[in-house]
């Protein structure tokens, strides 16, 4: 286990297990479609990459890069596009690939923005929910694991953008914050 961690959630074959799950449950929803998913930058990019591979579906892929939390602990609130699209979703199929849903300002301003493009769907997956800290009106499609109120790293998950490359969840001690 890292040092900087006080325990480990999730280790590495639980998350490759679930990924594997939710790769079966988008194809079943996607079935003769093409979705375009949309990584939610930086965090999901570990995430995506390992639900493409678990997917049978013919699917597309793009970025978006978006910031509300800084080197902090918590959302602002405010979300600032950094990245937009690089296509247009008009009459797609999309799907937004979050690494964790937590207050839900971000996913729910990304998804009133995306709604004005005009796609033939919008869902959302994220591979980590914390209910407990939701704050905004919006809820995950597809959801990977549903996590305690508490600030984990790794998988993608980042604090100062640093644990990203951990290959498990695990929760940051307090005095590494």
């Amino acid at each position: 286990m890292h040092p900087h961690l006080s325990e480990i959630l999730f280790d590495q074959q639980t998350i490759a297990a679930r990924v594997q799950t939710l790769g079966a449950e988008i194809d079943a929803v996607y079935q003769g479609k093409s979705p375009l998913l949309v990584g939610i930058l930086k965090g999901s990019f570990v995430f995506l990459a390992d639900l493409c591979r678990a997917l049978t579906c013919d699917c597309r892929f793009d970025f978006l890069i978006v910031s509300s939390y800084g080197d902090r602990t918590e959302s602002s609130g405010i979300v600032k596009i950094v990245k937009d699209l690089s296509v247009n979703i008009e009459g797609k199929d999309v799907l937004f690939v979050e690494d964790i849903l937590d207050s839900g300002f971000t996913m729910r301003y990304i998804m009133e923005m995306m709604q004005l493009r005009n796609p033939a769907s919008l869902r959302v997956c994220t591979l980590f929910d914390k209910p407990s800290r939701r704050r905004a009106d919006i809820q995950a499609d597809f959801i990977g694991f549903e996590i305690p109120d508490k600030f984990v790293v790794g998988y993608g998950l980042d604090y100062a953008q640093k644990y990203r490359n951990i290959p498990y969840l695990g929760v940051l001690s307090p005095d590494h914050v």
